[in-house]
């Protein structure tokens, strides 16, 4: 599952909306009551759901573009994206991920392209 943003402005804006909601929902209790509580739903719609996939969603965001997942056969591998298509060295580094049967049949592994 992609959970990126466009940029990574974006996504910061998105977590300080989200935790600046929740945070501020539950510091304000004291001063203007439970009703200040009902703002702590927004942020986790700032999150797209939680905090955690607004954190995994910021990784997938700044590793945008810089890494490609390419599966042959049930395996995938990683390899660094380069523009001019060659590493500096002549070669890619390769990172073997394993795959289930399943997800590589059905095209379900997600693949980073620019």
């Amino acid at each position: 599952m992609n959970f990126a943003s466009k940029s990574v402005p974006r996504h910061l804006v998105r977590g300080v909306i989200g935790f600046g909601l929740i945070i501020g929902s539950i510091a304000l209790v004291p001063v203007a009551g439970p009703v200040t509580l009902l703002a702590a739903p927004l942020g986790l719609i700032a999150f797209r759901g939680c905090p955690t996939c607004w954190m995994v969603g910021l990784a997938q965001t700044i590793s945008r573009g810089r890494l490609e997942r390419q599966c042959v056969d049930g395996v995938c591998t990683l390899t660094k994206a380069d523009p001019a298509g060659k590493a500096a060295d002549g070669r890619a580094a390769d990172i073997t991920v394993p795959v289930t049967h399943s997800q590589a049949a059905d095209n379900t592994v997600p693949v980073t392209r620019r």
